[in-house]
């Protein structure tokens, strides 16, 4: 079982430093939409890290690509993605608890807000931030499974 594990400290809340408590998140994640899979798979905490990489198969051809290390920094939890094309960026967890974990890191373009939570057997990551001054929110509806042996 799982605990979730938030310090109170004055009136602010520090999230959890325990690698462990984001277990939930392991395993392999798919969604497919027309001609579009996306794969998210994380590798279970080990060595105080996770490792996650996900890809984005279009039509037969990979448009996307992203890999991911959750590690305990000076601060907390830090989610640092990599991905395709793009600079990475460093994301501080600022709520961790059994079921749901959201990093962010407001210096960033877009998304300046990564969520995972656990739902109805699967898990939904959520990027959003502003585009042109404008929210935008994009969600990942996964199901279990989907990665090859």
């Amino acid at each position: 079982m799982i605990i979730s594990t938030l310090l109170l400290v004055g009136a602010l809340q520090v999230p959890s430093t325990n690698i462990a408590d984001l277990s939930w998140m392991s395993g392999c994640w798919t969604l497919t939409s027309g001609p579009r899979t996306v794969t998210e798979h994380w590798l279970p905490p080990a060595g105080g890290t996770m490792l996650g990489m996900s890809r984005t198969i279009v039509s037969g051809k990979t448009t996307e690509y992203e890999f991911v290390v959750v590690r305990t920094g000076s601060q907390g939890l830090e989610y640092v993605a990599m991905p395709s094309g793009q600079p990475g960026g460093v994301f501080k967890a600022t709520r961790v608890s059994a079921s749901e974990a959201i990093f962010e890191n407001p210096a960033h373009d877009f998304p300046s807000r990564i969520a995972y939570r656990r739902a109805d057997g699967g898990l939904i990551a959520t990027i959003d931030g502003q585009v042109d001054g404008k929210p935008r929110a994009v969600d990942f509806a996964y199901s279990s499974g989907g990665c090859a042996k």
